[in-house]
C-alpha cells in the first residue's frame, strides 16, 4: 500500500509540467496552430518563475511571471505563423533553439555567472507529510499546481466544447475559410489560442523549478515539452485525453526513480531512457490512428479556399 501511495504521489508530480505543456498544445493546435516551441516556452517560464520567486520571495508572483514571460514567447510564434504565415515547424524548432540559450544567458546574468539560479521559494502543497503523517497516504505529497493542472483541464473542455468560442476555435481549426465567411476572426481567435498556449507551457516550466526541484537548472526542462506534444497526439487532441496521456508519462517516470531505488540493479543510463521509450511508442502506434484538426498547421491567408 505504501509502494503504491509513493508511486501515485510521484506520478502526479511528475505529471504536472507535462499537463500545462500538452494543454498549451491542445488549445494551439485545435486553433490549427502547430506549436512544435513548448518545450522552448516551458524552459523560458522555468527560469521566470525561479527567478521571479528568488527575488520577491513570493512563488506566486514567479509562477504568474512564468506564464507572462511563456506568453511574450509565444507572441513571437504567433507573429511568425499567423500574420506572416510562415512554417509553423520551423518557426516552432527555432524556438526550441533559442529559448535554452536566452534562458541561460538570463540565469548568468541575473545570478553573477552562474548557470543554475539560487533555491527559491516553493509553492505550497495540499498535501504533505505533515498534515498526512501516520496515516497510509503519508507519501502522497500533492503540490498545489497539480490541482491548477486539473482545474485547467476541466475549464478547458469545458470552453472548447459547451461554450460559443470554443465552437469558433474548433471551426477555425478545421475549416478557417468557413469560419471567416461567417465572420470569425481566424487572426484573432489564433492569436489569443497561440498566447494561451505560450502561457500554460510557461507555467508548466515554472511547475518544474518552483514546485518541485526548487530552483532552475539547464537540465530542469529537457524534452518534456516534446514529451507533452505526443500526450497531445496520444489524447487526440481532447483536453482529458492529453491529461490521461500525461498521467501515463508521469507513472514512467515515477517508475524510473522507484526502480532506481529498488532490490534490482538497473543501470540508470537505461532506466532513464524509460519515458522518452514510452513516448516514442505512443507516437508510433496513435500517430497513425489520432486524427489531427483538418487545418493544423496550415496557414490561412484570408479570401483562401
Amino acid at each position: 500500500m505504501d509502494n503504491f501511495i509513493l508511486l501515485l504521489g510521484i506520478t502526479l508530480m511528475y505529471s504536472t509540467p507535462l499537463v500545462f505543456g500538452a494543454l498549451g498544445g491542445v488549445i494551439s493546435e485545435r486553433s490549427g496552430v502547430t506549436n512544435i516551441g513548448i518545450e522552448g516556452m516551458m524552459v523560458i517560464g522555468a527560469i521566470a518563475g525561479a527567478a521571479g520567486s528568488y527575488f520577491t520571495g513570493n512563488p506566486w508572483l514567479g509562477f504568474l511571471a512564468a506564464g507572462v514571460c511563456g506568453a511574450l514567447v509565444a507572441l513571437l510564434h504567433a507573429v511568425a505563423s499567423v500574420s506572416f504565415a510562415a512554417d509553423q515547424t520551423i518557426s516552432g524548432v527555432a524556438i526550441n533553439m533559442l529559448a535554452p540559450g536566452l534562458a541561460l544567458f538570463m540565469c548568468r546574468q541575473l545570478f553573477e555567472g552562474a548557470a543554475m539560479t539560487p533555491i527559491a521559494t516553493k509553492l505550497p502543497k495540499i498535501l504533505g507529510e505533515d498534515g498526512l503523517a501516520g496515516t497510509p497516504f503519508a507519501n502522497l505529497n500533492v503540490n498545489v499546481t497539480t490541482v491548477i493542472a486539473l482545474l485547467f483541464t476541466v475549464i478547458m473542455w469545458f470552453v472548447l466544447y459547451k461554450t460559443k468560442w470554443g465552437l469558433r476555435v474548433r471551426a477555425v481549426g478545421e475549416h478557417p475559410a468557413a469560419a471567416d465567411t461567417l465572420g470569425i476572426n481566424v487572426y484573432r481567435v489564433r492569436y489569443i489560442c497561440v498566447l494561451v498556449s505560450g502561457m500554460l507551457a510557461g507555467l508548466g516550466g515554472a511547475s518544474m523549478t518552483i514546485a518541485i526541484i526548487s530552483q532552475f537548472t539547464q537540465t530542469a526542462i529537457s524534452g518534456h515539452g516534446f514529451i507533452a506534444m505526443a500526450a497531445v497526439i496520444f489524447g487526440k487532441w481532447k483536453p482529458f485525453g492529453a491529461y490521461g496521456a500525461c498521467l501515463l508519462f508521469g507513472f514512467t517516470q515515477a517508475l524510473v526513480i522507484l526502480l532506481g531505488g529498488g532490490e534490482f540493479v538497473i543501470p540508470s543510463q537505461i532506466l532513464s531512457m524509460l519515458p522518452y521509450v514510452m513516448t516514442i511508442i505512443v507516437l508510433v502506434i496513435f500517430v497513425g490512428r489520432s486524427v489531427a484538426p483538418k487545418a493544423d498547421g496550415i496557414p490561412y491567408v484570408k479570401g483562401s479556399r
